[in-house]
């Protein structure tokens, strides 16, 4: 029987993956749809090929086993209060946002659910894990994103930092993962990641820079632990709809949803 999967969302990410279940993922269906604009998820469900619901959030975390959380940062609380409680799965690449709330990881635990962060834009978290379960000394990240991706940053919005015609590179933040998700909750969701898989979001080193050289979001990651040192590279390239966010992470959240009921996987 297959798993009754629900979207909460249908913007950059969302409709990717609605598009996705829609075309067929071995075990899941596409149950529902909620969104904070019903007229254009609307109008996006009517390029679907098989007949989706638009409903209100606790009606969608009543109605489907998965819930996939591709909302705006401030409606991610609301979804895993919702959901969570039922004992659902509510996956989500909102790093940011689970570092704010830590009480969502009891809230699932004690209800039989499961709350899973996809990878997001980032790569080797395998790697980060099976590291942390040996010591790790030190975890540094440097994160550089076109100008034009980081706009619409909170912390570039609410200090008035110009981006538009840099000559050069910015450094627009250093300091520790945990700040740098709580000042850029929707830029650096991978870094909150990276804290939560390997040595806290704390201990987490991060470099932020606006950097016009570049045309992809770019992430560098550099791991030293008693098992391995490892330095992993990766460069998204950026929605058209919303370059803050790049193409791979729709894509990440698939493959999470994939892993959910494939009888091989790849991976921990």
């Amino acid at each position: 029987m297959a798993l009754i999967v629900g979207i909460a969302g249908l913007g950059t990410i969302g409709q990717v993956v609605a598009r996705a279940l829609d075309k067929g993922v071995p075990g899941l269906a596409l149950g529902a749809v909620t969104s904070g604009d019903p007229a254009r998820a609307k109008a996006r469900l009517g390029l679907l090929s098989c007949p989706v619901s638009l409903c209100d959030i606790g009606d969608l975390a009543a109605r489907c086993d998965v819930i996939i959380e591709c909302a705006p940062p401030h409606a991610f609380i609301d979804i895993a209060r919702a959901a969570l409680p039922l004992g659902r799965t509510v996956i989500t690449v909102s790093g940011a946002a689970i570092l704010e709330n830590p009480d969502l990881i009891d809230l699932a635990r004690n209800h039989g659910a499961r709350l899973v962060l996809a990878t997001g834009a980032l790569l080797g978290f395998d790697a980060v894990r099976a590291a942390a379960e040996g010591i790790i000394y030190e975890v540094r990240m440097e994160t550089r994103k076109p100008p034009r991706s980081l706009v619409k940053a909170k912390y570039v919005i609410d200090n008035g930092i110009p981006l538009d015609d840099l000559a050069e590179p910015l450094l627009l933040f250093r300091g520790s993962a945990r700040d740098g998700a709580r000042l850029f909750p929707t830029s650096v969701n991978v870094a909150a990641a990276l804290g939560l898989a390997g040595i806290g979001p704390d201990r987490t080193k991060l470099e932020i820079w606006a950097d016009p050289g570049k045309t992809r979001n770019c992430h560098r990651i550099q791991v030293d632990a008693d098992s391995a040192r490892f330095t992993m590279e990766i460069e998204n390239v950026p929605t058209d709809e919303n370059p803050g966010t790049g193409r791979i992470t729709a894509l990440s959240m698939i493959a999470a949803l994939r892993g959910l009921t494939a009888p091989f996987l790849v991976g921990s």
